[in-house]
């Protein structure tokens, strides 16, 4: 363990005790934000050999070729990997992968490999979003699992325990509003993709509206907002589903509209291992992004830091104009993604006495830079290494940000996978867009859009 992770005092002081309540640090450590770390929590400085670069402000210049509300360029086309890892030269790299990464290379030993490209800290935010996140850092605090006092900004810059990288996760910047055209595929363990998803998506994080407080914030408490229409597969056309996330999770709520029905009814329990129709029943709530759930089914456990390969800068992905073009039989095609070395979080989840779910353990990787969860993998109640879930990111400069793009997961041991929001076949993929009404997130907005 001492080999492999880098943590603060802080951090190693919080290993293996549960935390009921935890204030923000105080002054002192929140001025390292405009110090040594980076506006919202990194370490400004590279590593040691270099391989991690400094960060100098992330990636906000136009990308050459890139159409906003169009189709995406990529800004590191011209570059070749550094070196490709494959089943054969695992070992090599295996303290730098995640487990679910090297279940994959040892499952599917000529189709899956891992290319590894020069890293860059493409993370940003506006101005705001930094001001925002440094004055979090002293009146952010939790309260049991619960964030309070944060607004507009990373909750917890300078995390002391696993639970506040989490509510990172689920706080992290990724615009106000934007629009989505996706399709999404599960893939059969005989290797044939499946459409389940053709849609249409508005998403709003309501806790980055513009000039917003924490007081009017907990007014309301739902901090994402999103809705769905879709156009196919036929046997789902016009199906519709709209729901937004609170920090209160017992207040969070969805609806969907089904076509044979007419009508709009309520989810009963839009969380957790629940399917999601907006994936066709395919992925549970909590794994729509690697972790998109409630924090009081699991204790949380922060290991600490550590330089890992992970998915990153996949702005390749979006590049090919078919969905067939980046997935193979059992996974994304290896030439479509991109990996990089970073420095990532590491939190580990085990089921907490008295609550239930399928996957009674799992592990996460949270980039320390955008704070998105990149990679994670999960334990079935027998101890198997079960499921491993992945975020590819891209660089968006009109944003600025690094974003959350395709999303899934591979299960390990039936051999399914599961790809979310693939931009390929789309003309527009991810447009930002200005705030939208409240009443857009509604049952009502709902009935009123479905077909």
């Amino acid at each position: 363990m001492k080999r492999y992770f880098v943590a603060t005092a802080a951090c190693v002081a919080a290993l293996g005790w549960p935390v009921a309540a935890s204030a923000g640090v105080n002054a002192e450590e929140a001025a390292r934000l405009k110090i040594d770390l980076t506006p919202l929590g990194g370490e400004k400085a590279g590593n040691k050999d270099g391989s991690i670069p400094g960060w100098t402000g992330g990636y906000t210049i136009p990308i050459p070729g890139d159409n906003p509300g169009g189709r995406r360029g990529d800004p590191f086309r011209d570059e070749k990997p550094l070196l490709s890892i494959t089943a054969k030269n695992v070992d090599e790299y295996a303290e730098k992968l995640t487990d679910g990464t090297k279940a994959l290379l040892k499952k599917y030993p000529d189709t899956y490999r891992v290319d590894v490209y020069k890293t860059h800290r493409t993370a940003a935010a506006p101005q705001w979003v930094y001001d925002n996140t440094f004055k979090n850092a002293t009146r952010a605090k939790l309260s049991g699992d619960l964030v309070d006092g944060a607004y507009g900004g990373i909750p917890f810059p300078i995390p002391k325990t696993g639970a506040e990288v989490m509510w990172n996760h689920l706080l992290r910047w990724r615009g106000t509003a934007w629009q989505f055209h996706v399709n999404m595929y599960q893939l059969t363990t005989d290797g044939k993709a499946v459409l389940t998803t053709d849609g249409v998506g508005d998403q709003q994080m309501a806790y980055y509206l513009p000039k917003g407080t924490p007081e009017q914030f907990a007014a309301k408490g739902n901090f994402w907002e999103v809705r769905l229409f879709n156009d196919g597969p036929p046997i789902r056309a016009g199906e519709a589903i709209v729901g937004g996330q609170n920090v209160d999770p017992d207040k969070s709520t969805a609806w969907v509209y089904l076509t044979g029905q007419r009508r709009v009814r309520k989810l009963p329990n839009p969380c957790c291992d629940t399917p999601t129709p907006a994936a066709a029943g395919v992925m549970s709530f909590d794994e729509i992004e690697v972790f998109t759930g409630r924090l009081d089914r699991f204790d949380w456990k922060l290991l600490g830091k550590k330089e890992m390969i992970v998915p990153y800068n996949s702005n390749r992905l979006l590049q090919p104009k078919t969905d067939a073009e980046v997935m193979s039989a059992h996974h994304l095609s290896p030439d479509s993604v991109r990996w990089e070395l970073h420095r990532v979080w590491v939190v580990e989840a085990t089921l907490r006495e008295g609550k239930r779910h399928q996957a009674p353990k799992s592990r996460y990787y949270c980039d320390e830079d955008s704070w998105i969860c990149v990679l994670g993998d999960r334990w079935d109640a027998n101890g198997q290494l079960w499921k491993t879930l992945w975020n590819q990111t891209f660089v968006a400069p009109d944003v600025p940000g690094l974003m959350g793009g395709s999303m899934g997961f591979y299960d390990l041991l039936s051999g399914t996978a599961f790809i979310g929001n693939l931009f390929n076949a789309k003309s527009k993929q991810y447009l930002v867009m200005p705030p939208y009404p409240e009443s857009a997130f509604t049952p009502d907005a709902v009935a009123a859009g479905a077909r």
